[in-house]
């Protein structure tokens, strides 16, 4: 009996792990276990700190599986988060995070975002950075250009 591939799942498996190898080498990382849970890890941050509407709109840029991770656990009743502060969003993230070998703070939280940034569409992370807390605008890369400020 022949084996028939899934093209959705094959297409969803090949651009996860593009997403989690970008962000590996942005980190300097040897472990693509590490990455994704960071990248997990500040997605749901993101995620719980902005409109359900820009939640649905930033999800359907993801690949599938990590569409599957960004929405795991979500209580949308308890979000979004009012904190305001990035140290707050920092801890936050740490706190979840758990022991990552080589783990920097705010420069490896920023390579999430600048994951992010090469990903998906401009107009997306406008509105994504816009529903953020000023103090959180700032993990994105300081080379776009943003007028919105």
């Amino acid at each position: 009996m022949c084996a028939q591939r899934l093209e959705v799942l094959d297409h969803t498996i090949q651009l996860t792990h593009e997403w989690i190898d970008e962000l590996r080498d942005r980190l300097d990382w040897s472990s693509s276990r590490d990455a994704l849970r960071l990248m997990r890890t500040v997605l749901t941050a993101i995620r719980d700190r902005i409109p359900h509407a820009e939640v649905a709109q930033l999800s359907a840029q993801m690949p599938l599986l990590i569409r599957g991770m960004f929405f795991e656990g979500w209580t949308p009743a308890r979000t979004p988060i009012k904190d305001r502060d990035a140290a707050t969003f920092r801890n936050a993230i740490e706190a979840k995070l758990g022991d990552v070998q080589g783990y920097r703070g705010e420069a490896d939280i920023a390579a999430v975002f600048a994951t992010l940034a090469n990903r998906v569409s401009e107009g997306e992370l406008r509105q994504v950075r816009h529903a953020l807390p000023r103090a959180i605008r700032g993990f994105w890369p300081p080379d776009l250009v943003w007028t919105d400020d």
